[in-house]
């Protein structure tokens, strides 16, 4: 009953989205209606600048951590992946904004920093590495969603319920990049 209680809780807090209500805050529409049409931080940064964006991001992970927090003093190791899950899930989703989110890669960032912190770094450098290769952030996005995923592997072992969240968490955040994986393999330069 805790299990399923936590995840409800984790699906709805990630159903709230930052970029949304600091542009709703700050008057400037939805994010979701220019650029990718994404409210995520590229987007943010894209329309409002590196401080916003950098807000939008320290918000993001300060939930997913949280949320994390919640899942290691309440639950087993093994069940934190499918925390994380729900909490990528309510990103992507949200019941509070129309069921149009973003993609979840800042969540799922957060969430690993308390599960798998060396790991949530190395993703970070690998951010870094792939996109001063690929410039484009979606790509860099995936590779750091893949090391995250292997990290939360490695801390919560290969159990049903880990494996099952982890591929879960994986295939939303993949999912929501399907559009920008179409445009790359179309040639578009701005995918």
């Amino acid at each position: 009953m805790l299990l399923i209680a936590l995840c409800l809780l984790s699906y709805i807090a990630g159903s709230v989205n930052f970029a949304i209500l600091v542009f709703r805050a700050r008057g400037l529409g939805d994010p979701r209606e220019a650029f990718s049409g994404n409210p995520g931080v590229t987007n943010v940064y894209r329309q409002a600048g590196v401080s916003w964006a950098c807000l939008v991001l320290t918000l993001d992970i300060t939930r997913a951590m949280a949320v994390a927090f919640a899942a290691l003093y309440y639950l087993d190791t093994d069940q934190g992946p499918l925390i994380a899950l729900f909490l990528v899930a309510g990103n992507r989703f949200p019941c509070f904004h129309g069921f149009r989110g973003g993609k979840g890669v800042a969540n799922y960032l957060g969430f690993n920093i308390i599960f798998s912190p060396m790991f949530a770094a190395l993703s970070a450098a690998v951010w870094v590495a792939v996109h001063g290769i690929s410039r484009k952030p979606f790509i860099a996005s995936l590779f750091m969603v893949l090391t995250l995923a292997a990290g939360m592997l490695a801390c919560c072992g290969l159990t049903l319920s880990s494996v099952l969240g982890t591929a879960g968490t994986v295939a939303l955040i993949v999912h929501g990049h399907l559009a920008n994986l179409k445009s790359l393999m179309a040639g578009e330069a701005n995918a």
